[in-house]
């Protein structure tokens, strides 16, 4: 059983007790990476046809899919490459545990769209901070000093500046509902949950970062591939890879850049814990919606040079 739920001495216990070092901006830096390409890449395969007169993909089952097999696949192999055991280190309800709270975030996320506008949802994921606090203190009995408060509250208030103060508006946005509402509540709960399971299970147990990935995406794995059976989705998602071999490319390599993003995203908890982690996705929201200004030249107001002032600064 979990027999050490409080971090080591040797441990960092808040990303704010010390300086960011270089190797929290490389983590910070190559989460931003890796979720942009992935981004990039599924936005291609799930907007335009392979062909001109093309269906669309429509089997998201299925990337989830190719994701995790791709993923256990190369923790497997680093495993065996550094000569480390393959058997489960916790049981595995531990690592079903966190594939089902990523499933029930994920879909909690995509059901939100259905029912809120745009900047509510981005408002919402400005507070991820918030519920890693809350539950690191419940669950994993972790003490977070002021600083953490502070600058957790500076961070959530910097985001909603930014994102209240721009026209983050599109054609289709829809007016909010409380459905919507307690779907992202939903999604900001299982995600600080997911994020803080894993960082306990670092702490518990003496597991590397690649058994927990490998048995987490053995799970998930499992799970993608009921859902594909059970909707009759399987065979006509693996057909469409046949017909359009172009798709296949771009789902493996969509893949390896969530391959990529998990193996920075498991180091990162494990090493700096879930609320730096929470952190780094939380100042995402403005880094995208900069970059995109800077893309296509849009001007920010004054308001949100303010709120990304407050989030950098």
């Amino acid at each position: 059983k979990i027999t050490d739920t409080e971090p080591s001495k040797t441990e960092p216990t808040a990303p704010v007790d010390r300086k960011w070092s270089a190797e929290m901006w490389m983590c910070g830096g190559g989460i931003l990476f890796f979720f942009l390409m992935y981004g990039v890449i599924q936005e291609r395969i799930m907007t335009r046809p392979y062909a001109e007169g093309g269906a669309l993909f429509t089997y998201s089952a299925y990337l989830v899919l190719s994701n995790r097999v791709v993923a256990l696949s190369t923790a497997a192999i680093i495993l065996l490459y550094t000569g480390q055991s393959l058997k489960n280190v916790a049981p595995w309800y531990t690592y079903f545990g966190i594939s089902i709270s990523n499933t029930i975030a994920t879909f909690c996320q995509y059901e939100a769209l259905k029912y809120v506008s745009f900047p509510t949802q981005t408002l919402g994921k400005c507070g991820k901070t918030i519920p890693v606090l809350i539950l690191g203190t419940l669950i994993s009995g972790k003490k977070y000093g002021l600083a953490d408060y502070i600058i957790c509250g500076l961070i959530t208030v910097g985001c909603t500046i930014f994102v209240l103060t721009g026209d983050v508006s599109s054609p289709t946005d829809r007016d909010d509902s409380v459905y919507g509402f307690m779907f992202m509540g939903g999604y900001l709960f299982f995600d600080g949950f997911t994020s803080v399971f894993q960082e306990k299970l670092f702490k518990g147990y003496k597991m590397s970062t690649y058994n927990q990935m490998l048995y987490v995406n053995i799970c998930s794995a499992i799970i993608s591939t009921t859902m594909l059976v059970a909707n009759n989705d399987l065979i006509p998602a693996l057909q469409y890879s046949v017909d359009y071999p172009l798709f296949f490319a771009s789902s493996i390599g969509l893949s390896l850049c969530a391959t990529g993003g998990q193996l920075v995203i498991y180091y990162t908890i494990k090493n700096f814990g879930a609320l730096f982690f929470a952190i780094v996705m939380t100042t995402r929201q403005v880094f995208s919606i900069l970059l995109s200004c800077i893309i296509f030249l849009h001007p920010l107001t004054l308001g949100q040079w303010a709120g990304a002032a407050t989030v950098f600064g």
